[in-house]
Formats: structure tokens, C-alpha cells, sequence
């Protein structure tokens, strides 16, 4: 029930965002405006039906230290996205021709704000989370991952490469993070700096969803395998390399830190905390 009520919620806050992002297209501040307050609402809401439904502090957004871990987390994303356009350029599969759109690298960040905010929230704070409560880590891990990439499917430039390679590295990256840290800020961060280095700095096209006006005039060529193709950089063998490499750092963090949960233990809290919501909603 916790599952439905928070995933009921915070859906509601992301269709009314998309539909005021996409009305505001052709207005960068507004688009910014708009991107902004629904990634905020979004948190808000997500704070609320948590507390809601399971009776407990919402320490995955904590305040404490959450700054440094977000800002760490979107430096680590847009480093790690750096680093695929570098190889691909150094392959001459990158031309930079000079500086494109400010405004539309604006209005982008405003579109990033509230799709990723929206995305983490429902994925890793609600789905995984939830999911790893009743079957353990790595069952969760699985499960979660196949759904992010197939979430990915009904973008214009999808492709069946696309879609592995969101679920493996993205999904993997980001839900190892919050294995690792057992807070949203760092995959928030990290989500954030990997879209909007993608969109709004580099210009490349960003989960086959078009190629937004970034701060470079630049285009890509060269072989999918290396750039992506129409899905973009992150169906990039590069892409999935270091993302993938950096999953295994996070999760090796995650097992030193002893947050990895076994079935066993994942079973008893699941009963535990289905029957307090019961008892929640009731009165």
C-alpha cells in the first residue's frame, strides 16, 4: 500500500511538471521557473506521503550534508560524461564548431531540474528502496535497473541498445549510489551532472530524446558502438565502460559500510513495515 500511495504522489506531481515544462518550451526563464518549482514541489511531496505512510524521519533527503553531497554527486556526473565525450573526440567522433545557445542551455537545466528529480524520487526512493525491503539488495538492484532502461523505451530515438545500456549504467550507477551513501543526494547529483553536461553543455543528444541547444555548437559522427547513434552518448560502449566501473566502486563502498540487505532480513522488516501503514492509514 505504502508503494501505491507514494508512487501515486509523486507521479501526480511529475505529470503536472512535464505538462508545465512542455508549455513553457520557447521560454528559457520560464522553462527554468517552472523545471525548478517542480523539482522542489516534488521533494516536498515525496517528504509528505513518506511520512505519511511509514511513520518514520525521511532520512534519504536529510539535511545534513546534503550540499556537499549533491554538489559531489553532479561534479562526478558531469566528470564522468566529460570523460566520454573526450574519447570520442579524441576518435575525431566530436567537433566542436563554437558556442551555441545560452538561453537554451537555461531553459535545459529547468527541464533537467524536474525530470531528474522526478525520476530519482520514484525510482531509487520509492521503487528500490521499497522493492529492497522485501527481497534483498541485489534482487532489487535487478529488478530496478530493467525498469529505469525500459523506461527509456517510449523516447522518440529509442533503441534496444539504448534501453540495455540506461538500465546497466544508469541504473546501476545511480541505484549503487544510494546502496552506498543510503541517501538521495549523491544519485540526485550525479543524474543531474551526467543530463545536463549531456544537453545543456556538451549539446548531444540525451536518451534519445533530441538534441538540445547546449552551450557548445558541436556535433558528434563516427560509429554507434563509440557515439551512441541517435540514442546518444550514453549508448556509448565509452558510456557504459565508466559508469560500470564506477557502479563496482560504489557497491564495493556499500558492502564496507555493511549496507547491503540480505533476503532474510529484508522479509522481516517488510512485514513489519507493511503492517505499520496499515495501521497509519486506518486512522
Amino acid at each position: 500500500m505504502r508503494l501505491v500511495w507514494q508512487l501515486l504522489a509523486v507521479m501526480a506531481v511529475a505529470l503536472v511538471g512535464q505538462q508545465g515544462v512542455a508549455a513553457a518550451q520557447g521560454n528559457p526563464w520560464l522553462t527554468l521557473a517552472v523545471g525548478v518549482l517542480t523539482a522542489v514541489v516534488a521533494l516536498v511531496v515525496y517528504r509528505w506521503v513518506v511520512r505519511l505512510t511509514e511513520r518514520r524521519q525521511v532520512v534519504e533527503l536529510g539535511g545534513r550534508g546534503a550540499v556537499l553531497a549533491g554538489v559531489g554527486g553532479v561534479l562526478l556526473g558531469a566528470a564522468l560524461f566529460g570523460a566520454v565525450i573526450l574519447n570520442i573526440a579524441f576518435l575525431g567522433g566530436y567537433e566542436v564548431h563554437g558556442l551555441g545557445s545560452v538561453p537554451g542551455a537555461v531553459g535545459f537545466f529547468g527541464f533537467t531540474a524536474a525530470a531528474v528529480v522526478t525520476e530519482e524520487l520514484l525510482f531509487r526512493g520509492i521503487l528500490f528502496r521499497i522493492v529492497e525491503g522485501w527481497t534483498g539488495t541485489w534482487v532489487a538492484f535487478v529488478l530496478t535497473c530493467a525498469l529505469f532502461g525500459l523506461s527509456h523505451l517510449a523516447n522518440p530515438n529509442a533503441s534496444a541498445w539504448g534501453v540495455v545500456a540506461v538500465a546497466v549504467a544508469g541504473g546501476g550507477l545511480l541505484t549503487a549510489a544510494y546502496v552506498a551513501t543510503r541517501r538521495l543526494w549523491v544519485p540526485l547529483g550525479l543524474h543531474f551532472g551526467w543530463n545536463f553536461a549531456a544537453g545543456g553543455v556538451f549539446s548531444t543528444e540525451v536518451s534519445g530524446n533530441g538534441t538540445p541547444p547546449g552551450v557548445l555548437d558541436a556535433t558528434l559522427s563516427g560509429p554507434a558502438v563509440l557515439t551512441g547513434g541517435d540514442f546518444g552518448p550514453e549508448g556509448s560502449a565509452y558510456a557504459v565502460l565508466f559508469c560500470v566501473l564506477t557502479t563496482v566502486v560504489f557497491l564495493w563502498l556499500a558492502r564496507r559500510r555493511g549496507n547491503l540487505v540480505p533476503l532474510r532480513r529484508a522479509a522481516r522488516a517488510a512485514r513489519a513495515a507493511e503492517a505499520d501503514t496499515v495501521a497509519t492509514l486506518r486512522r
